[in-house]
């Protein structure tokens, strides 16, 4: 009888892995939100209301980093040991169970060398499941420990913090950058430390080795071994287009962040042109998903704010700790768009040829994508009291799982908390349920309707 309930359990896993993915994470939403609901979990001891510890627990586990109340002084040891369990879930549950949703749709579609906006197929196999967790479990805890140490050494001799304070800060940086859920102990986040590359730095490169993407990082790994050993060196497409795309959004969201707000005396102003270029590196690595900020966003340019958005849509690598549409979504749409203007008939990037279905998933993300952010700012709009362009920043931050705000969270009435919730939700989960779903209801169709071109334009 257990067999047999296992064998059912099996293939609705098999037919639905989506469906188990979106429960996994609202089981562990709601276990959240009823740890952080006690009284322990608060540092005056009383219980926190229930939208508070959802809303929390939800930014937790999505690895989104917004808060309502500050986390270093509103909860307790118990209260901030808990958000940090559901960022480590979060994180590493992303990382694995999209690697293995994306092996489990390889597998039954036999995809093979095709870009997918989870991860590339020819990166594992049906049976390295095994090795899949442990390369996550061994990547995660070697990046945390890594960072840690940095942080640890900078916070003890730098800042003259006691040892265990220092430790503990650091550990709970170092995961909360890596699991990208910008999460702070500070009611500022890293503001202090802005001008200190010692903090900064290790902090941005925690972001965007966990943005990046599991499968990206061990395909990295494990070609350095191979090019050790027999001298080749060759990257998947998926490697590729992640990389390029991600040093091309970096460089390009470091230099406009830094000359539109160079003169600002509310943000780079007052710094030395050292310190301006450290923040706007440090604010384009935030927006691949990360969410400490080292100024105050709310005093930063309206056209600052504009370009942050679009690099917080866009977001980071597939199967990774990231979110957005990611960079591979954006990296076909954009080879979509040269192709056209060029004439050509098919899409083709670093000299292969993008198969029709990936386009067409890319375009699906994208679209939703806008869809779900212009609905829940119209929303916003209606139950908040604050600027579009702060509306319009928070939205697409909850969407994208960024954690940036100007400032308007913790004034959002109980009606734009819960819409805030529901996109932080629906914005990590969204993009690899919903290219689970195309891929697998994927069919050919035994006949051809008519053609007939609309006006487009």
């Amino acid at each position: 009888m257990a067999g047999r309930a296992t064998g059912v359990g099996h293939r609705l896993f098999a037919a639905h892995p989506a469906r188990t993915l979106v429960l996994a994470f609202a089981v562990a939403v709601l276990v959240g939100t009823g740890l952080l609901s006690l009284p322990l979990a608060t540092a005056d001891g009383h219980s926190a209301g229930f939208v508070t510890a959802l809303f929390t627990a939800t930014s937790a586990v999505c690895v989104t980093g917004l808060v309502v109340v500050d986390t270093g002084t509103y909860w307790s040891g118990f209260g901030q040991g808990v958000i940090l369990a559901l960022v480590q879930a979060g994180g590493f549950g992303i990382m694995t169970m999209a690697s293995l949703l994306a092996l489990l749709i390889s597998g039954r579609l036999r995809l093979r060398l095709q870009l997918t906006a989870l991860a590339e197929t020819k990166t594992f196999g049906i049976g390295d499941v095994r090795r899949v967790l442990l390369g996550v479990a061994g990547t995660t805890a070697a990046v945390e420990l890594a960072v840690s140490a940095v942080l640890a050494l900078r916070f003890r001799f730098g800042y003259d913090m006691p040892v265990g304070q220092a430790a503990y800060h650091a550990f709970f940086h170092a995961v909360s950058a890596f699991n990208n859920g910008g999460f702070a102990l500070l009611l500022d986040s890293v503001v202090p430390y802005r001008t200190d590359p010692l903090v900064t730095l290790p902090i941005a490169a925690a972001v965007i080795l966990g943005g990046i993407g599991f499968p990206v990082l061990l395909e990295l790994l494990r070609h350095r071994r191979r090019r050790l050993t027999t001298g080749r060196r060759g990257w998947t497409l998926h490697t590729k287009l992640t990389i390029v795309t991600t040093a091309a959004l970096l460089f390009t969201g470091t230099a406009l962040t830094t000359l539109l707000e160079w003169g600002n005396p509310d943000t780079f102003g007052p710094l030395h042109w050292s310190g301006k270029l450290l923040n706007g590196f440090f604010h384009s690595a935030m927006t691949r998903s990360g969410g400490f900020n080292a100024v105050d966003v709310g005093a930063m340019e309206a056209s600052t704010l504009l370009m942050t958005c679009t690099l917080m849509f866009v977001g980071g690598g597939s199967a990774g700790t990231a979110g957005g549409i990611k960079v591979t979504t954006f990296a076909v749409l954009a080879a979509a768009m040269v192709a056209e203007a060029r004439g050509e008939p098919n899409s083709t990037i670093m000299g292969r040829r993008l198969a029709p279905h990936a386009l067409r998933q890319a375009l699906t993300v994208a679209l939703l994508g806008v869809g779900f952010v212009i609905a829940a700012t119209l929303a916003l709009l209606t139950v908040v009291k604050a600027p579009l362009e702060a509306v319009l920043f928070e939205a697409v931050s909850a969407f994208a799982t960024v954690g940036l705000s100007t400032g308007i969270t913790a004034d959002l009435p109980v009606s734009g908390e819960l819409i805030v919730i529901l996109l932080m939700f629906v914005g990590r989960l969204g993009p690899v349920t919903l290219v689970s779903a195309l891929a697998l209801r994927e069919r050919k169709r035994r006949y051809e309707l008519p053609e007939e071109r609309p006006v487009i334009g």
